[in-house]
């Protein structure tokens, strides 16, 4: 038998035991890798902009000091993106020549009063609509009879994505992918996926497959719209800021990949 002040003494000893393993436990914190945090940041900001629950000024700011810090995060990626660029741009959607997918043979690209920061402006179309044939708008190719592949323009990092877009969202773009290219510290926009087949955090290669086209958004979903894959590119500025480039003249230029090509 235990003597009584033998067992209060252990009894006493047990419960210090269970509180110090219970200050270590609240004293844990996970560790997160300081890239994944500004991409899931990332994603946030872009859907309060999109809902209107941010200012316009406080965006700004938010997003200015996400891409400094992107510039600097993503430095273990410049040798693979140069090496990416010495081979030259690829069109967008598989199978298709950039003279006859391109809509209006450039003209459709409005850059005027763009504002990535305020959602209810939406006079500009800084961005290049690039057409499949779908006489019936039902978002397959009318030859191949298959949804369209997107491909990557360029190599970069998957920042955002959005595949659950339903018919009821005003979202105009419907299901998107962002990605953010460090050498040429630029983002480009892909609009109206089908399907998306890349993940946040993801590093794609020029060429390759981003998801299927559709018809995702609150305006692409019409009739009266014909199927196309929306890409815009933003050069983000030594302040930080995005800035519409025209990519006419590069598109007209890339690399086309073909149907049977990997």
């Amino acid at each position: 038998m235990i003597p009584l002040n033998g067992a209060w003494h252990f009894i006493m000893l047990f419960i210090a035991m269970l509180q110090q393993g219970s200050l270590l436990r609240k004293e844990y914190v996970p560790v997160i890798d300081p890239l994944e945090l500004n991409i899931q940041k990332f994603q946030t900001l872009y859907q309060n902009i999109g809902d209107s629950t941010i200012t316009p000024d406080s965006a700004e700011a938010a997003f200015k000091a996400l891409f400094l810090d992107f510039k600097e995060l993503t430095q273990t990626q410049l040798a693979n993106c140069e090496e990416d660029l010495k081979k030259g741009y690829v069109f967008p959607v598989r199978g298709y020549s950039p003279r006859l997918s391109i809509g209006g043979r450039g003209r459709g690209y409005r850059p005027k009063d763009f504002n990535f920061f305020d959602s209810r402006i939406r006079k500009s179309h800084p961005a290049h609509d690039l057409f499949i044939r779908d006489r019936d708008n039902d978002g397959i190719d009318d030859v191949m009879c298959i949804h369209v592949d997107i491909l990557a323009y360029t190599s970069g990092l998957v920042l955002g994505i959005r595949e659950d877009w339903t018919s009821a969202s005003q979202w105009r773009g419907g299901n998107y992918v962002w990605i953010y290219n460090p050498c040429l510290n630029a983002l480009m926009y892909y609009a109206h996926f089908h399907t998306v087949d890349v993940k946040p955090g993801q590093w794609v290669k020029a060429g390759d497959i981003l998801g299927k086209m559709g018809r995702t958004g609150f305006n692409a979903q019409q009739p009266r719209s014909t199927t196309h894959l929306h890409f815009m590119y933003l050069n983000i500025t030594k302040e930080g800021l995005p800035e519409p480039v025209n990519t006419y003249t590069q598109l007209l230029n890339s690399r086309v990949i073909d149907w049977w090509e990997d």
